[in-house]
């Protein structure tokens, strides 16, 4: 059973197409056979026309009428005589008649001259039928010819009427998972009109209840963020204070844990930031530039635990986005490469332009991602098999978030070698001209 659409529709056109033909052919095929018999019996007229005012010798073939159709004039005298053959002639009345002369079916012709003497006009059966074949054979080769070609154009306007749903297909897989703008009806044949209302209906409702999951996730955190500040502010007053070993080591973990909550309730007020951007206009910024500021905040950090943080390749190259943003999504990379760098390891940034492209390429020495995990680090609140540290799986969500909306990619990969290993994070952006 056909599922295509598509490939039902060429089945019933070719079936009609087909069957038309057919019929069509067939009709045409009797119709030319009919007109070439009545055309022959026309010459055998003509022949005897002329033959009737003129004397024509026993059975001289007229091949100044048609060579190929083998038509002969027998003069039958005044009375019957002859063969038998051409005393059954001589008892014809006058008119077109089938007989049979000499063992062979013929089409013939009686005439009768004013002097009473008769001749017959007379031809092959067998050639007459063989004349109408080939005439409607020739009428039928253009329809036979037409058949094939029909079929191609009607694959042809399958093809370009189907083109439309082909690209808005194409389109859809083509957008980004949080691209929930309504798809544009212009252009498109009236057809899929309902069906693109109903597409822009079930995204304006997702919309809406992304707005509404963003509203929540904001509003949450800005609650929570003003009593977790209270809660360490108080956990920090009783710092100074004397207090057993086991008091000092829950309070320990009392800080870890306020500053655990209030990283969470800070990357999830910037992912509802990210999630609230519209279309903006985009200022052309150094990716340079950030990313020696970024170097240089954390070199600090870096150096206290003798990790090596610098450029190998630092090209001046600019691109389109905002610049905090930007600078938020490398300064998280960045400091998670320093962050899983063990002491007296290295991190290397690479900034340079590949092309249209600008890259951004940050390498460390720590002991990368494991294979099954480099597919869901982007998905949020995921921290992996083996998580570690303080983290709160927001991060690297919010850094795509980031690099999607100025029209970049972000891939992660592992770096093994002979006696190291590490990660490579690789951004690619589109270049502009330097601002």
């Amino acid at each position: 059973m056909l599922k295509s659409l598509r490939a039902r529709l060429f089945v019933g056109l070719t079936a009609i197409i087909v069957l038309t033909g057919v019929i069509g052919g067939t009709f045409a095929y009797l119709w030319a056979y009919s007109e070439a018999i009545e055309m022959q019996d026309s010459v055998l007229i003509q022949v005897g026309t002329f033959a009737l005012n003129a004397s024509v010798r026993e059975s001289q073939p007229v091949n100044g009428v048609d060579a190929e159709a083998e038509v002969a004039v027998i003069e039958l005298g005044t009375s019957p005589r002859g063969s038998a053959d051409d005393r059954n002639l001589w008892t014809l009345p006058d008119g077109l008649h089938n007989g049979v002369y000499r063992g062979q079916p013929i089409r013939l012709l009686l005439r009768t001259r004013a002097d009473g003497s008769r001749f017959a006009v007379t031809q092959r059966t067998e050639i007459r039928t063989e004349i109408a074949d080939d005439m409607a054979l020739r009428t039928l080769l253009p329809i036979v010819a037409l058949v094939p070609c029909l079929l191609l154009v009607t694959a042809l306007v399958i093809a370009s009427s189907f083109r439309p749903m082909v690209k808005l297909a194409h389109d859809l897989d083509a957008r980004r998972g949080d691209d929930i703008h309504e798809l544009k009806a212009a252009g498109m044949p009236s057809e899929l009109h309902p069906f693109l209302v109903s597409i822009n209906g079930l995204l304006d409702r997702m919309r809406g209840m992304m707005e509404q999951q963003r509203r929540f996730i904001a509003d949450a955190a800005h609650e929570l963020r003003t009593p977790i500040t209270a809660l360490s502010l108080q956990a920090e007053n009783l710092d100074p204070r004397e207090m057993p070993p086991q008091a000092r080591e829950r309070l320990n973990a009392l800080k870890s844990g306020m500053r655990r909550t209030k990283h969470l309730l800070e990357q999830l007020l910037a992912l509802a930031r990210q999630d609230a951007v519209q279309a903006t206009v985009w200022e052309t910024v150094s990716l340079d530039e950030i990313a020696k500021e970024v170097v240089a905040d954390l070199l600090p950090e870096a150096a206290a635990r003798d990790i090596d943080l610098g450029f190998r390749m630092a090209e001046t190259v600019a691109v389109s986005g905002d610049a905090l943003s930007l600078a938020s999504a490398v300064r998280n990379l960045v400091e998670n490469a320093v962050k899983f760098t063990p002491d007296s390891g290295s991190v290397d940034l690479g900034v340079y332009r590949e092309g249209e492209m600008a890259v951004l390429q940050i390498e460390d020495t720590g002991p990368g991602i494991p294979p099954s995990d480099l597919d869901r680090i982007f998905e949020p609140f995921f921290r992996g098999e083996r998580p570690t540290g303080e983290g709160s799986g927001l991060g690297l969500s919010i850094v795509k978030r980031i690099i999607d909306r100025c029209g970049g990619s972000i891939a992660f990969e592992n770096v093994n070698g002979t006696g190291r290993s590490g990660l490579r994070a690789t951004i690619k952006m589109p270049c502009k001209s330097n601002p």
